[in-house]
């Protein structure tokens, strides 16, 4: 049989000093082995502090591009900003102004390269990097993040495939799996990233169940782990109405199921080798 392996992510890790709380405690004492660093959120001081605390735990770059504020001056952001200087929220259309507006695309770069400067800042060894709402599914930001990302010594990029067969697995429903515009994307964006030659796990799970992992899903994805290289990503907090929480997500329910001694018992049962994507790079010891 083959060995499975499996990196547990939290994303959003500096949003709240209850979102660190969680990712430390999850990480000490539960199954996660990664986290994705916001770099201009609220509370990243103490999000470094204590991943500096951590050094098995595996930090990335959660690189923010919609529903937050860029890290460079607003007034250099026309088309990337809103009247309040917020990124615009309107994906769809802020994504054809990035495609089509060449303005736009060099803002859109001054800002990924700030945030990955950012990141090197911090003295933290950049395990990965994905996007907040999985923006680099959009053609012109995977791209930017490629190419910088290269210059920072980016390994290892989440891409948001994940295999409806082991969803149904463990939560079964009526009518057959289709396949959809974003898994057709997904698709694409992998075999471009690892044409560029980063790696990027066989499957990921988070999707479906996003803001609702919670102990039953987290053990049954566990319990059915494909072969080859597995991400399961989250988004724990100790409470769940912290400035700037998403509506309806279960953040204590994560953090639980991220501690919960039949989830421990999972992963050793399941025999998988756990840490952060570096850990599985080629050549990684």
């Amino acid at each position: 049989m083959a060995v499975s392996e499996l990196i547990i992510t939290a994303d959003d890790f500096g949003a709240d000093i209850a979102v660190n709380e969680a990712i430390d405690l999850a990480h000490r004492q539960g199954v996660l082995t990664a986290a994705s660093l916001m770099v201009g959120a609220p509370a990243v001081a103490d999000a470094v502090a204590r991943a500096r605390a951590l050094p098995s735990l595996r930090v990335g770059l959660h690189l923010v591009l919609v529903e937050g504020r860029p890290t460079l001056p607003v007034d250099r952001f026309s088309h990337l900003v809103d009247a309040d200087g917020g990124f615009r929220t309107d994906m769809a259309a802020a994504g054809a102004t990035m495609f089509f507006h060449p303005a736009a695309r060099r803002q859109l770069e001054a800002e990924i390269t700030a945030q990955f400067a950012a990141f090197a800042a911090t003295g933290l060894p950049l395990d990965h990097v994905n996007t907040h709402k999985h923006f680099h599914m959009h053609p012109t930001i995977a791209g930017l993040i490629l190419k910088i990302g290269a210059r920072h010594g980016l390994g290892s990029v989440r891409v948001p495939l994940e295999p409806a067969a082991t969803l149904n697995a463990v939560e079964p429903r009526g009518g057959a799996a289709t396949i959809t515009p974003f898994g057709l994307m997904a698709a694409a964006l992998r075999q471009r990233v690892r044409r560029a030659g980063f790696s990027t796990p066989d499957q990921v799970f988070g999707l479906r169940w996003s803001g609702a992992m919670t102990t039953p899903r987290l053990r049954g994805l566990i319990d059915h782990l494909p072969p080859g290289l597995t991400e399961i990503y989250l988004h724990p907090a100790t409470l769940g109405g912290y400035p700037g929480a998403a509506p309806g997500y279960l953040y204590a329910e994560e953090l639980a199921a991220l501690l919960a001694p039949e989830v421990v018992e999972a992963v050793g049962r399941a025999g998988a080798r756990t840490g952060g994507f570096a850990d599985f790079r080629k050549g990684a010891a």
